[in-house]
């Protein structure tokens, strides 16, 4: 059952990309690409070869690939209610969490390595937003362990609609945490626009410009990845703990094709922000999750 719910995911984060583009070219009045343009253009990058500065080193060589592979196991880690992922352990959101920075941390060094001074410009701000963001999910996850009293992610979502009466006004507030948060670290509106062509004004996409054909390819299959992370976590805040099991994979698959919807329809009617504004931005975020924090303190009777 864990490898089933793997592949749910691995599914959903495939085709979100997809579903975003479709929603934004609906919006504007445009065709647009299909579903699954994406990923034909993942499987084009990756059946063409790399090209490589001679300023480059190893580690611009291996680390998309290191990337790449951090985000595929930490999708091991997403349960659905309570059934485990592939992976589990006490403390494992920890684990998770880090994961994922190290494969931040490699794409950084992926775009320092070039000696480029626009890609070195977007690593840094990469890196900012990333450790301004973290606490925010550090502090959502830590309430969610503090009230259910474990510290895994199985254990965490397999209880969390069984403590409190208020889980739906929790599970919403927790959601949009996690969504906003998702939002900083895929780089996209309204920290970071996908679609300029500016260096100056770039964060993620300046980082790759150096990055071609199977390099690339694993770096938007990647980004994908995380979507579909960040939707399984709000998968599992929000699908009912009483569905059967076929329900259940059903309702999250159902939720994450609407996180991809609801990230498009931002990206539709949501203007990028100014670059002094997005620290100011991300640790808002912060602030609503200690407000989830303060929530959840007052539910368990700890204040």
């Amino acid at each position: 059952m864990s490898i089933l719910i793997y592949i749910l995911y691995f599914f959903c984060a495939m085709l979100i990309p997809g579903v975003i583009s479709i929603t934004k070219a609906k919006l504007s009045g445009r065709k647009g690409p299909g579903l699954l343009q994406p990923i034909y253009d993942i499987v084009r990058l990756l059946r063409k070869g790399s090209v490589y500065s001679t300023t480059t080193s190893y580690i611009f060589q291996y680390a998309p690939t290191v990337n790449f592979a951090a985000a595929l196991v930490a999708l091991a880690f997403i349960p659905l209610d309570d059934i485990p992922g592939m992976l589990h352990f006490q403390g494992d959101f920890v684990f998770f969490a880090y994961l994922l920075g190290l494969g931040k941390f490699l794409l950084i060094l992926n775009a320092m390595d070039t000696g480029s001074g626009f890609e070195g410009m977007g690593a840094n701000r990469e890196a900012l937003y990333s450790m301004l963001a973290e606490p925010a999910f550090f502090i959502v996850m830590g309430s969610l362990a503090l009230l259910s009293g474990h510290s895994s992610f199985v254990d965490i979502f397999g209880q969390f609609q069984e403590t409190t009466q208020y889980s739906i006004l929790l599970g919403f507030l927790g959601a949009y945490i996690l969504g906003q948060v998702a939002m900083v670290e895929n780089s996209r509106l309204p920290v970071d626009d996908p679609r300029t062509h500016l260096e100056l004004t770039m964060v993620h996409e300046v980082m790759v410009l150096d990055n071609s054909g199977y390099d690339f390819g694993i770096i938007m299959a990647t980004n994908g990845l995380k979507f579909g992370i960040y939707a399984g976590l709000l998968s599992n805040l929000m699908v009912p703990d009483w569905f059967p099991i076929g329900l259940r994979i059903g309702f999250a698959l159902i939720v994450s094709l609407l996180f991809g919807v609801m990230v498009g329809l931002l990206e539709s009617f949501r203007a990028r922000n100014k670059m002094a504004r997005n620290p100011q931005f991300i640790l808002t975020l912060s602030a609503v999750s200690l407000l989830f924090f303060f929530t959840i303190m007052i539910i368990a009777n700890r204040i």
